[in-house]
């Protein structure tokens, strides 16, 4: 009686979740490849339900339906040397929307962003928002989010843990200055990739008289209202630096210009967002932004955020590494032509559509098809640049590329101090991988893949390239503690068994 009684519990909190999702039963049956009969069964308490079979139920509602176990671990079984074939639809940019979250604090209406990233990134802004009285609802099981700011919000309510464990949460400075006189936020977390000052964040706020003050784990600001005078130049061209002045702007009652600001896809998609909001930018996609902001912003508004450029790139390095043919749709071009560009002149073959339009009717994107190829190591360094250079966060997945292209290849990864350092882990998975120094690493190819049992660095990017390699390495391979892939991927194990790949979701009791 008791074993039945757990049954319906279980059961009963699937069908709350999928319900509240907007989700039919068989919408529930065809995200995780069963039937219909077998979701109802389940719901009504008439079935055994396994542990990974819960864990696959809960990534699809995006909850965490029973806790079994507060530091159980996520972890991925692949079995690999597999080769992938068919589609798969970029989805849109996690960068973008947790930019487009805080950017919502500027707004006194609704803001309903389309098509969100349902990410743990996201959930953990979002978990930030709803501690200080922001009201957030799904509205469908197209991820759109409607965003309702309170008339004051609760900063000393803010949910401390949630806040720690992103970086975003620095960039709720840029929409609060204008609102609040005195105010404190937690330290940045995130990515373990070593320091990274916020002072280019404090310098770029200073010029709207911002100052911070960092005492325990928090940083206290103070507001004295200032009149911008002259340009401000910022020393770093960082994506949260500039989207965090950018968001100061959009509320100071007068013109701003900023220089050597970043014009990255996210910088671009929180500026087409600001323009439907009523503020005037000039400059977007270029290193100079004149803004004309507004006073106080109440409007109604949606927003589609545009396509994930990284997320196009791991596709296309799932395709060459595991020498694939598969079609990516919905890449966002602009963002990707000079990893492609280089990427063909080290022997990629790929066939391209024209050129259409995003959602947001700004982004210009293509469907990619990934041709199985000869590849060489390239003549030069592969190295990222601020756009319009090589993305710093498509470097590693250049890098897995190389493991499958003849010749040697350097890879200078300076923006870190310690990301390159994570190359080396595919040595354990049989790559040819030598380490210079903490910046650069040799990689000599092509690699003949081994199976491995490897713990997920705790950094989102080099994370991936380890799943991917293991997808190329022929039998069974283990990628422990993926907690930081699922903070960038939304759904990422399944989408890639949806081209092929065998990949199981494994939770640590």
């Amino acid at each position: 009686m008791e074993k039945i009684d757990y049954k319906t519990k279980i059961g009963t909190l699937i069908q709350e979740n999928r319900q509240a999702r907007g989700l039919t039963q068989s919408q529930l049956a065809e995200a995780l490849n069963t039937s219909q009969s077998a979701i109802n069964r389940i719901e009504k308490g008439g079935q055994n339900i396994s542990l990974e079979m819960l864990a696959r139920i809960s990534e699809v509602l995006s909850s965490e339906l029973v806790t079994l176990n507060h530091n159980g671990k996520i972890n991925f079984k692949i079995i690999g040397g597999k080769e992938l074939h068919g589609e798969i639809t970029t989805k849109t940019s996690k960068n973008a929307a947790v930019g487009l979250l805080c950017a919502s604090l500027l707004n006194h209406g609704t803001t309903t962003i389309r098509r969100v990233a349902r990410i743990e990134e996201v959930n953990r802004i979002i978990e930030v928002l709803q501690s200080i009285g922001v009201k957030t609802k799904w509205l469908n099981d197209q991820n759109d989010l409607e965003i309702t700011p309170p008339a004051r919000l609760r900063l000393d309510r803010m949910n401390i843990e949630a806040a720690k464990k992103t970086r975003s949460v620095i960039m709720l400075l840029g929409p609060l200055l204008h609102q609040y006189k005195e105010f404190k936020l937690p330290f940045a977390g995130g990515c373990n990739l070593g320091t990274r000052t916020v002072e280019p964040h404090m310098a770029g706020l200073s010029p709207f008289g911002l100052s911070v003050k960092a005492t325990g784990d928090y940083y206290h600001a103070e507001v004295k209202t200032r009149l911008i005078t002259k340009t401000i130049l910022l020393t770093e061209r960082g994506d949260t630096t500039t989207e965090n002045v950018i968001m100061a702007a959009a509320l100071y009652d007068g013109e701003v210009t900023i220089r050597n600001a970043s014009p990255n896809y996210m910088v671009q998609d929180l500026c087409f967002f600001l323009q439907k909001l009523g503020v005037k930018i000039d400059g977007i996609g270029t290193t100079t932004l004149k803004i004309r902001g507004l006073r106080s912003i109440n409007k109604k508004v949606e927003y589609y955020p545009s396509e994930d450029p990284i997320e196009a790139m791991s596709f296309i390095a799932a395709a060459v590494v595991t020498n694939s043919e598969i079609t990516v749709k919905r890449v966002p071009i602009e963002f990707t032509e000079i990893e492609l560009a280089i990427l063909e002149n080290m022997g990629l073959k790929f066939e391209m559509s024209d050129e259409y339009k995003g959602r947001n009717g700004e982004t210009r994107l293509v469907d990619i098809k990934i041709l199985k190829s000869k590849l060489y190591a390239p003549k030069d360094k592969l190295h990222s640049m601020p756009f319009p250079g090589v993305n710093m966060d498509n470097l590693p997945f250049m890098g897995l590329i190389a493991t499958a292209a003849e010749g040697r290849t350097l890879i200078h990864d300076w923006t870190y101090e310690n990301r390159a350092i994570y190359f080396t882990e595919l040595t354990k998975l049989n790559a040819n991988v030598e380490l210079a120094d903490p910046h650069r690493v040799y990689i000599t190819g092509p690699t003949r893949w081994k199976p491995a049992d490897v713990i997920a660095p705790p950094a989102l990017r080099p994370s991936v390239v380890i799943l991917l390699a293991m997808l190329a390495a022929p039998g069974v391979s283990t990628l422990r503690d993926v907690y930081s892939i699922n903070r960038g991927y939304e759904d990422f194990a399944n989408r890639l068994n949806t081209l092929g790949a065998e990949i199981a979701t494994i939770r640590e009791i």
